[in-house]
């Protein structure tokens, strides 16, 4: 059997998760700044404007959940708060109406602007953002004959988020440019309309936190899990080998110019424990999970970078613990 190393493990049996229930929050480990200096790492994998995977190594548990869980609920964004509903003679009621626009995640960098003030009737240009939408849908009078599809039919009979237009407040004009402000993306579908519909509204961004609506939270999905681990006990080949390939995830498992299985890349298996359900190759395998080390995705719904994101998600954890350090010292 090969040696393993020291690293804190979750071992997949193929009844049960050994270590999981004891020890999985590492909560009896002495707490030792030097080992953790050492052995703390992030790891970028691949990152772009919308997507970021990366590692966090030689972290507790506990650590990895909060940035999540701030990055979800508390990490702020700009989003439709208020809708003025001028004329609404589409089909959509204007509660419904509203919900869709609240949702249409915006571009603007929510670190420019401040948290309106409870109880303000009133927005400001250092708090709120405007916007316009006023669409009527109207005959083609250039229709082609005999056609029946809409977009030859009618004028606006789709409403996308492109034709939300920017009002400036005050000084906003020279501090923001018309690229920065909006919606994400231009072609999000907000109604469909036939002649007669039409819609006038006035829309009120302000900044707020996922933790008071969905719709300020500033990712899509900000997921976390432990990294996989497969060790092969035994040599494995012939048919046995494409038997133990077919039990992971692609890529997973490879075989060589010999027919011997080997471990191809562990990191992106499902870990489904399928290798147990074969007796010729179910004792050829040992599959575990590092316990401290946890793959992150983040995906952003555009406002802010997905890096941004995370690094913004730090400062707010370390100002909580702030906080509390201020209330201990006081108590």
């Amino acid at each position: 059997m090969p040696k393993l190393d020291e690293n804190p493990r979750v071992f997949l049996e193929e009844f049960r998760v050994k270590n999981a229930a004891e020890d999985y929050g590492l909560a009896d480990d002495k707490w030792d700044f030097r080992k953790f200096k050492e052995r703390f790492r992030i790891v970028i994998v691949k990152m772009d404007n919308l997507e970021m995977e990366f590692d966090l190594i030689g972290i507790q548990p506990a650590f990895a959940n909060a940035f999540r869980r701030i990055m979800l609920s508390e990490v702020p964004s700009m989003a439709i708060e208020k809708v003025m509903i001028k004329n609404n003679t589409s089909i959509i009621q204007d509660e419904i109406l509203a919900h869709r626009l609240g949702l249409i995640p915006l571009k603007a960098d929510p670190r420019l602007f401040e948290y309106r003030p409870e109880g303000a009737t009133e927005g400001t240009e250092f708090d709120t953002l405007e916007f316009s939408l006023k669409v009527k849908c109207t005959l083609n009078k250039t229709q082609t004959k005999d056609s029946f599809r809409p977009e030859d039919l009618y004028e606006n009979h789709s409403v996308y988020s492109s034709q939300m237009k920017w009002l400036s407040i005050g000084n906003q004009g020279s501090v923001h440019k018309d690229n920065d402000v909006g919606p994400v993306h231009g072609d999000i579908l907000i109604s469909k309309m036939r002649p007669g519909h039409e819609l006038d509204l006035n829309l009120v961004a302000i900044k707020g936190i996922g933790r008071d609506h969905a719709k300020f939270s500033p990712v899509a999905t900000a997921t976390y899990r432990l990294l996989p681990e497969i060790t092969l006990t035994q040599e494995v080949n012939g048919g046995d080998a494409t038997l133990l390939q077919s039990c992971f995830s692609p890529g997973v498992i490879g075989i060589d110019s010999n027919g011997c299985a080997f471990v191809k890349d562990a990191r992106y298996d499902s870990c489904s424990r399928n290798v147990y359900r074969y007796d010729s190759i179910k004792n050829s395998v040992i599959l575990s999970r590092i316990r401290d080390h946890f793959i992150f995705n983040v995906e952003s719904v555009g406002a802010m970078a997905p890096h941004v994101i995370f690094t913004e998600s730090i400062k707010i954890l370390r100002d909580k613990c702030k906080t509390i350090l201020d209330e201990l010292s006081n108590f």
